[in-house]
């Protein structure tokens, strides 16, 4: 059972943007990636608000994200969004382990 969240952060002048160049420049996004469990880190911009940055931030199970956010990069990631001053939205959602059910699969193009 994975666990996405998404997280939508939102700031004014470009600070979102600004926010996720940094994670990514500074090592900490990577830094993420190869944690125990860690399945997809990864920033998106939608093309109708160029104020906010969404983080698609997806766990192998509920085990590995509590230890993410026991770890020393919660304290980075809490710092970066301070200097950015940026405001946060959140969605969790839990994977289904049937996966796509069959009649979806036609409007999936691969």
């Amino acid at each position: 059972m994975a666990i996405t969240v998404n997280l939508y952060y939102t700031g004014t002048n470009g600070a979102a943007r600004k926010f996720a160049e940094e994670m990514e420049a500074s090592g900490t996004a990577d830094a993420i990636r190869v944690e125990e469990g860690n399945v997809r880190y990864r920033y998106f911009q939608p093309l109708d608000d160029p104020e906010t940055v969404l983080l698609i931030d997806a766990w192998r199970d509920q085990e590995a994200l509590d230890a993410h956010h026991a770890s020393p990069m919660m304290a980075k990631i809490a710092e970066l969004r301070d200097k950015y001053d940026l405001h946060m939205k959140a969605e969790r959602y839990i994977t289904d382990e049937a996966g796509l059910p069959e009649h979806d699969r036609a409007f999936i193009r691969q």
